[in-house]
């Protein structure tokens, strides 16, 4: 079964070692990875390191100096001409075969280091920070074609990134790693709504923490409580209302334009509370009424 797994994690939680062990490119302290049921040998255990059906790509990629691009490519190749063909064009480098490696962006080495690995024919694809220094347009061409991978060419991928927002919308499932140790896997969705504690909830965005004595404020209004825990609320489960109409009210603080959507910060009982509105229609000093998604409530 093709699956979309991403890792998640602060800098030096263990994602980039976590993906070259699985490689084969590190050697595990202890314990073995096997793949389709036979060992993943590290470079303790043989001379070329890595798996042969295991394809591992990350930031750090090179390509040689004054080749053209398609005669890299040719040396890489593993399979006949009309499928790597369909390869690259779904990197999207077809107008880039006759140029040479000096003659190319960023981004455009980044497709090409990817073409140059799925030609090789891997069942699974390693991505390690593949979206790192990457302006945000071939960010996103990077991020269309790793999504296009999976169901057009069958390929299962894992890829590490430190931004929720390159995973979230396109990872099956998750892994959150904090010093090497394994704190929660599951669906993006449920770890983002549902985290196990407060390192992953700030991993994957923004949210507000109510401590267990003012939860009532936000939640009485439900008959849903809980007087041990704190409240976690992500930013857009908290909506504006008239003021009038809810009995939890706050003053405007901050507001800051994010492009498709405001950032409030609005002071509620000596808390400032992160609030996401697409139109705000308020100023800074304003008093504001809040209303809270039965959705959004989770305890922490």
């Amino acid at each position: 079964m093709l699956r979309r797994i991403a890792v998640a994690g602060e800098t030096g939680s263990g994602k980039s070692t976590l993906l070259k062990i699985v490689s084969g490119i590190s050697q595990a302290d202890s314990g073995e990875v096997h793949f389709e049921g036979n060992l993943v040998k590290g470079p303790e255990k043989q001379l070329v390191p890595g798996h042969p059906d295991i394809a591992y790509l990350s930031q750090y990629f090179e390509l040689r100096n004054h080749y053209r691009v398609e005669e890299l490519l040719d040396m890489a190749s593993k399979i006949p001409g009309t499928i790597a063909k369909q390869v690259f064009e779904v990197c999207r480098i077809s107008h880039l075969l006759k140029r040479k490696t000096d003659q190319l962006s960023g981004g455009e080495k980044q497709r090409i280091a990817l073409a140059r690995v799925l030609i090789s024919t891997p069942k699974l694809l390693v991505l390690d920070e593949p979206f790192s220094n990457l302006d945000l347009n071939h960010k996103n061409i990077l991020k269309g074609i790793i999504a296009d991978i999976g169901a057009q060419l069958e390929i299962t991928c894992l890829l590490a990134s430190h931004d929720p927002l390159d995973t979230l919308s396109w990872a099956d499932e998750m892994l959150v790693l904090r010093n090497g140790v394994l704190l929660q896997h599951g669906p993006p969705e449920t770890i983002y709504r549902r985290p196990v504690n407060e390192y992953v909830a700030g991993l994957l965005g923004r949210y507000n923490l109510i401590p267990p004595g003012k939860t009532g404020l936000f939640i009485e209004r439900t008959g849903i409580g809980n007087v041990c825990k704190s409240l976690l609320l992500r930013p857009e489960a908290i909506s504006l209302a008239k003021s009038g109409s809810t009995r939890l009210k706050g003053t405007v603080r901050q507001i800051r334009f994010m492009g498709c959507y405001y950032e409030l910060d609005v002071l509620v009982a000596g808390m400032t509370i992160i609030v996401i509105s697409h139109e705000p229609g308020v100023a800074i000093g304003d008093t504001v009424g809040l209303t809270v998604s039965l959705k959004g409530l989770w305890y922490l």
